[in-house]
């Protein structure tokens, strides 16, 4: 059964839905949809298990890709631009490969229809491992975090799910579903849907992450035969966080090509355009 997506929205026009990554949700991206607003009805979801969304137990793509189906449906949505990120892109690609028909392009941020080594089963670990009942203030979890989790960019990100409530401190999104459905999250299903989604897509990676490499070119153009691949100079895996203007001159450049929301044409980019983006 689906789950009723929690999701903000911004501006009018086409409609553009953002999923966010693992461990993310949709108030990561305020500052990018509040820009893609000027042009476009931006809906940022927070997926299962994340965010202000409901919980279950699975954390398949299958049925994160049916979540977001039944949000279009809630929504009266079709055609949309759909973007996602990591784990979202993940999703947003099984959503395009079993209904094509409801995508009008596709943008997917630094991953690949791919499965990679489960390496984010340690913070889900070191966040079950915090006692919260000793947390009096969200610095106080930071400090207990710096042995297991030494990246203070990582931790500050971790701890956004981090919130107080009823006196105390829980966690945002579900650690005990994140683990267990880490071998899902990871990886990717070999036959999601039918054939091939070929309308326009772009894969968006950053320079400085080996998630998109000439190893995952074949597999994205077998599955995503219309795809161009562009790389942000100087960004990581969260190249919209990290490169934010680079980032959205791509993006809008890309969307500008597919649906211009001001009327005029677009204009067609080629299949093997590849660009690094400075």
């Amino acid at each position: 059964m689906s789950l009723d997506l929690a999701f903000q929205d911004y501006g009018e026009g086409p409609p553009l839905v953002i999923l966010h990554g693992l461990f993310g949700s949709g108030r990561n991206w305020t500052g990018i949809a509040r820009r893609l607003a000027e042009a476009w009805h931006v809906y940022a979801l927070d997926l299962r298990n994340h965010g202000d969304s409901p919980w279950a137990e699975a954390m398949d793509y299958p049925a994160m890709a049916d979540d977001v189906g039944a949000f279009l449906d809630r929504q009266g949505l079709d055609r949309v631009a759909l973007v996602g990120h990591s784990m979202g892109g993940k999703t947003a690609m099984a959503l395009a490969l079993t209904q094509p028909a409801r995508i009008g392009s596709l943008t997917v941020v630094d991953i690949a229809p791919v499965a990679y080594p489960q390496t984010h089963q340690g913070y889900v670990e070191a966040l079950q491992a915090l006692d919260l009942s000793g947390i009096m203030r969200r610095a106080d979890a930071d400090a207990a975090l710096q042995s297991s989790v030494p990246e203070a960019g990582i931790r500050a990100f971790l701890l956004q799910n981090l919130v107080a409530r009823d006196g105390g401190f829980t966690w945002r999104f579900n650690l005990a579903a994140l683990g267990a459905g880490m071998a899902e999250i990871s990886g990717f299903p070999e036959a999601p849907g039918q054939g091939a989604y070929d309308g326009r897509t772009l894969f968006l990676g950053g320079g400085l992450s080996d998630y998109i490499t000439a190893a995952h070119q074949d597999t994205i153009r077998r599955l995503f035969p219309r795809a161009s691949v562009e790389t942000v100079a100087g960004a990581g895996h969260w190249v919209h966080a990290e490169a934010p203007e680079p980032f959205l001159e791509a993006l809008q450049g890309f969307l500008a090509g597919t649906v211009d929301p001001r009327g005029r044409a677009g204009s067609e980019r080629g299949v093997d355009d590849d660009v690094q983006r400075t």
